[in-house]
């Protein structure tokens, strides 16, 4: 809906797939740090299960040597892995986009602001595809904490996604 003047005039806003992409980007890599501070406050490994933790072993097995899986920066006396932020950013901005434009085509997916999404995407990633692949252990083999980590850190950081898209979008349609 747009205002000309005093009157309110009903026009239909056109999809546009590349805005949706770009807010969904965006959101993404907000709700990546939200799930890195999650993460902090509720670490979903043990301390040895994160020397090698779930991206850098994906890159392993795609072929990319440890020195790089493993190499860091270091930022007030921390090393930090830069290649494993890469992947935890690439994967938030990727379903973040997805859930940017789906949502506008699929609007069930954005039952319960989100939340039911994020549980979806841990359940097919963490409890299915990862220990399929090798990358994580199996499912009943992981411990209660790590799959209540990321069973709620995965619906938090969709619904972090919701809420920065949907005001993204209020803002782009105000313009």
């Amino acid at each position: 809906m747009r205002y000309q003047g005093k009157e309110k005039v009903m026009k239909k806003e056109r999809f546009n797939v590349k805005d949706a992409l770009v807010i969904g980007g965006v959101a993404g890599i907000v709700s990546g740090f939200v799930k890195l501070g999650w993460e902090v406050l509720l670490p979903p490994r043990t301390p040895e299960r994160e020397l090698t933790n779930p991206p850098q072993k994906f890159m392993q097995q795609l072929g990319i040597p440890h020195k790089v899986t493993h190499a860091t920066y270091t930022y007030s006396g921390h090393e930090m892995p830069w290649a494993s932020f890469i992947i935890h950013f690439g994967f938030s901005a990727t379903f973040g986009m997805f859930y940017s434009v789906a949502g506008h085509y699929l609007p069930i997916i954005k039952t319960g602001h989100g939340t039911l999404f994020g549980a979806g995407v841990w359940a097919a990633t963490h409890v299915a595809l990862m220990p399929k692949m090798g990358t994580v252990p199996a499912a009943k083999e992981q411990p209660l904490e790590e799959h209540v980590s990321e069973a709620l850190g995965h619906m938090a950081w969709m619904w972090v996604n919701h809420v920065v898209i949907e005001e993204l979008k209020n803002e782009e349609s105000q313009k």
